[in-house]
């Protein structure tokens, strides 16, 4: 808490929207909360806003503390502050829950009013456009007409995406990083282990399982999935070889690699902070995500796009392989838009935008120093 380049504490804060919000599925729901925090001041000419998204686990609390004990900050605090990447000396930044999370906004997790119990599967399925409608909710709330930017890695990068295709009027730039317009197959494949180990758990109960125990089995190997795909070749070799745990269990089935340890640890570790319905349903957004969907084609999709943009890739990146976004660049290129792609040498693999701090301020402050 003395680190000066810290927001401080910051409180998350809450919104209801009374109203029916309508899915691109074409279900409704009577009413939706959302979870947000912000950063820095907005100026009298509310321009100054920049909105990131967060990934597919994250949550509102993207920088400072929530409590003056509170040892771990926000999920992006060192990109979050003074003086740092998105320099809260100078913007207004807005963090939001997205929509069928389970860390403050309405989804499967939430109280259904209608019945007085925990919607599960009885939630409709959300897509990333979904969530950037209500974000604009959000925004327009805040009394925002147009954003100075709108960033995000992962999954939050598909949301920058969406933002600038959805509502071009309302985004002055984009920031997508470790992204793409799609996911690939073999990302899908993984995705698939993790959703069928979750529904296969005995405890899941076909999502109803609020009211006994959590099916912690399916969600931690899940979680164990996900984890092997954040990571890259040159990673699990600098972070773990093949150095054994426990010596003494190399020939019984006790024992385990430290990467086997790893895996496990955070896999079970994941399940006393998540929600194993919510899981399922962030992974189907990712997984049916294509921003062309109702466009036409990706070049008609992007063709709508009229923000600046920077696109940032990571080498090692097995998730979102760098020429997903290199694909991107060159069709809005040709179309005569104001955008760039730098892929950025990095062994960290998907996980390289949540560690390679240093590289990214330097290249997010010139990027918005001209917007």
């Amino acid at each position: 808490m003395t680190d000066k380049a810290s927001v401080g504490v910051v409180k998350t804060q809450y919104v209801t929207f009374r109203d029916d919000f309508f899915f691109e599925s074409g279900r409704v729901v009577s009413s939706v909360t959302v979870a947000y925090e912000t950063y820095g001041q907005l100026n009298g000419a509310k321009d100054n806003a920049i909105l990131v998204c967060h990934a597919l686990t994250g949550s509102a609390h993207a920088a400072g503390f929530n409590r003056e004990d509170e040892q771990k900050p926000g999920w992006w605090d060192a990109m979050i502050g003074p003086g740092k990447a998105f320099d809260t000396d100078k913007y207004f930044v807005i963090c939001s829950n997205f929509l069928g999370s389970c860390f403050g906004t309405t989804g499967p997790s939430s109280i259904d009013p209608s019945t007085g119990k925990r919607y599960g599967l009885k939630f409709p399925v959300v897509t990333i456009r979904d969530m950037v409608r209500l974000q604009k909710r959000l925004i327009d709330y805040l009394g925002i007409e147009k954003l100075f930017c709108v960033a995000g890695g992962s999954m939050g990068g598909m949301q920058a995406l969406e933002w600038g295709a959805t509502f071009p009027d309302s985004t002055r730039s984009i920031l997508p990083i470790a992204t793409s317009a799609h996911i690939t197959p073999m990302s899908i494949a993984f995705n698939a282990i993790a959703k069928f180990a979750i529904m296969k758990d005995p405890r899941w109960n076909g999502g109803d399982y609020y009211d006994e125990e959590i099916p912690v089995d399916g969600l931690a190997i899940a979680r164990m999935a996900g984890h092997i795909t954040y990571l890259s070749d040159q990673a699990f070799h600098n972070k773990f070889g093949r150095r054994y745990a426990n010596f003494e269990g190399i020939y019984d089935f006790k024992g385990m690699f430290e990467v086997e340890n790893y895996l496990r640890y955070n896999g079970y570790k994941f399940t006393e902070v998540f929600d194993a319905n919510t899981y399922l349903y962030v992974l189907k957004a990712m997984d049916i995500f294509d921003l062309s969907y109702g466009r036409g084609n990706l070049e008609e999709a992007l063709s709508a796009i009229t923000a600046k943009s920077l696109f940032l890739t990571f080498t090692s990146d097995f998730l979102f392989p760098p020429y997903q976004a290199e694909e991107i660049v060159a069709i809005m290129k040709k179309q005569g838009k104001e955008t760039d792609w730098i892929n950025i040498t990095s062994d960290y693999g998907h996980d390289a935008f949540l560690l390679e701090f240093e590289v990214q301020t330097g290249l997010i402050k010139d990027f918005l120093s001209r917007v």
